[in-house]
């Protein structure tokens, strides 16, 4: 890999980590209410396969999903203001922590029930082909959803 390539991804992740350990900061302080799902100890993975993606590719995630939002490019400001529910956050403050969405960068959200991003991504990965694109919809999803019939 080039260096800049290398320098890039590091980089984003070390962004991500940031971002993380500042929403635990805030979670302790009761400055974040509801509940708080951190990425920390994953960045490499959306980062690395994000980094593969076009702008025009879908992203869909779990309730994990700030470290997600922050890979496809997600600004960390309103990121911030989302888990502090404010209207500058990138779901003007009405989805927490489980539910980031930017949609002119095509992330779809996290989604906060267990699975239920897998058939949406795969309604949109249906919609691209059926338009003849070659974009794509990744999806990621844990060990808790494989169990989940629209999985299967």
């Amino acid at each position: 890999m080039e260096q800049e390539l290398l320098t890039d991804l590091y980089s984003k992740m070390l962004r991500i980590r940031r971002f993380e350990e500042e929403a635990a900061r805030l979670y302790t302080e009761k400055k974040i209410g509801g509940f708080l799902h951190l990425y920390i100890g994953q960045e490499a993975v959306a980062v690395g396969a994000l980094s593969v993606l076009t702008d025009q590719d879908y992203v869909m995630t779990a309730y994990r999903c700030h470290g997600h939002y922050l890979a496809r490019g997600g600004d960390t400001r309103a990121g911030m203001a989302e888990l502090m529910g404010k209207e500058t956050g990138c779901a003007k403050g009405r989805g927490g922590s489980m539910h980031f969405y930017d949609i002119p960068r095509r992330f779809m959200g996290g989604w906060g029930i267990v699975g239920a991003q897998v058939p949406v991504a795969a309604g949109l990965a249906f919609a691209e082909k059926y338009k003849g694109t070659d974009n794509i919809a990744i999806c990621f999803l844990g060990d808790g959803a494989i169990n989940i019939g629209s999985f299967h």
